[in-house]
């Protein structure tokens, strides 16, 4: 058999050999992809079905409390209502409300994008800012909500194409699509309006409104309320996140006529100008006079924050929200039971925030506690 004849068998015969090893690698590869494809549907359809078995949870307040609290127990659950004010008058949120007469969408954007399912991949694209031009100060998430109301002509109907357009788990409705204002007054008889100058006095303020008062809740969230098994209010700022929700009456007069366990979760720290001087039951009392009933439960933090933290803290005028024995029996006297837990987390940058998952493990421990039965 000639040289050339040789070569072309033994070519012949590695070309084969190679086709047969690229095939069966690639059946192989092609294989492993499909069982891994098939074990993360499997892992997700469980995921999915042991959250959709959750309790029913109706969160209410605004601004990063609320969003930090639905971090964490969108992760035990998928059957949350989040109820948020729309009474911000600060950064993008109040210049859209001001230049474009649309509702603040910045806290409904934060409270959106803690129930996603990445919440930290959307919140870099969501929460990016503009740097120049006259979008600088704008994030892309609230000029997103913009366009969606300008095409749904609704905000509500916005935020709802939001949360299915992004696939939450769970929903977040605007409190009213009424355009309303907050309005106090202060013990020295002075009139305040907007939520910039109600913080300012937040401490010496002696009655809180909104205007127009017969503002109405938006459709959904009265009848989560007859759903829920657990009523959450706060963590957030006193005057213009958590109460502003509870100035609806309709709204209010549902919670208050519900049977089921409100529970407010107490900030960790007082805020300047707005709860300064304030204590915990001063907290609990502005709180309950909004809602018409005490809360079932007060959660407060009994860890203790980093001594230098406090320092910093209170050179701007904020201080530690601590229980002591008189506010406890004073607390205990008003029909409220206490739970003490540690969920202080302090963030990268030395912030105080509450622990999204403690948090979230508490009060998924209330409600099997709650319902055990």
């Amino acid at each position: 058999m000639s040289p050339q004849i040789i070569g072309f068998v033994i070519g012949l015969i590695t070309a084969i050999f190679l086709i047969l090893i690229l095939n069966i690698s690639g059946f192989t590869f092609l294989r492993k992809t499909e069982v891994y494809s098939r074990r993360r549907e499997i892992l997700s359809s469980a995921l999915r079905h042991r959250l959709s078995q959750g309790p029913s949870i109706v969160a209410i307040g605004g601004g990063t409390g609320l969003s930090a609290l639905l971090r964490g127990i969108k992760n035990y659950t998928r059957n949350i209502t989040a109820v948020v004010a729309v009474t911000d008058e600060g950064g993008s949120s109040g210049r859209l409300r001001v230049e474009l007469g649309v509702l603040p969408p910045g806290d409904v954007r934060n409270c959106i994008v803690a129930l996603a399912e990445n919440d930290n991949a959307l919140r870099r694209i969501l929460d990016f800012r503009f740097d120049r031009g006259e979008l600088a100060g704008h994030s892309l998430g609230n000029l997103m909500l913009v366009a969606v109301t300008e095409l749904c002509g609704d905000f509500r109907l916005a935020v709802e194409e939001m949360n299915n357009l992004l696939a939450i788990r769970g929903r977040v409705l605007p409190v009213t699509t009424d355009h309303v204002v907050l309005a106090a007054e202060t013990k020295d008889k002075r009139i305040v309006h907007g939520e910039l100058e109600i913080s300012k006095n937040g401490s010496n303020l002696d009655g809180i409104w909104l205007e127009p008062e017969e503002a109405k809740p938006v459709k959904g969230i009265l009848e989560a309320i007859d759903e829920s098994d657990l009523i959450v209010l706060g963590p957030g700022s006193l005057f213009t996140s958590v109460i502003p929700n509870l100035l609806i009456q309709e709204f209010a007069d549902k919670i208050k006529n519900s049977k089921t366990p409100k529970v407010y979760v107490c900030n960790l720290m007082t805020q300047p100008n707005e709860t300064e001087g304030m204590n915990i039951i001063k907290h609990v009392e502005w709180i309950s006079g909004a809602m018409g009933c005490v809360p079932n439960y007060v959660l407060i933090n009994k860890a203790s924050i980093p001594e230098n933290l406090i320092e910093k803290y209170e050179m701007d005028g904020a201080f530690p929200l601590l229980l002591d024995r008189h506010q406890a029996q004073k607390i205990k006297r008003m029909g409220c039971e206490i739970l003490e837990e540690d969920f202080v987390e302090v963030t990268r940058d030395n912030v105080v925030r509450h622990d999204s998952q403690k948090l979230a493990e508490i009060l998924n421990r209330l409600c099997r506690m709650i319902y055990k039965d």
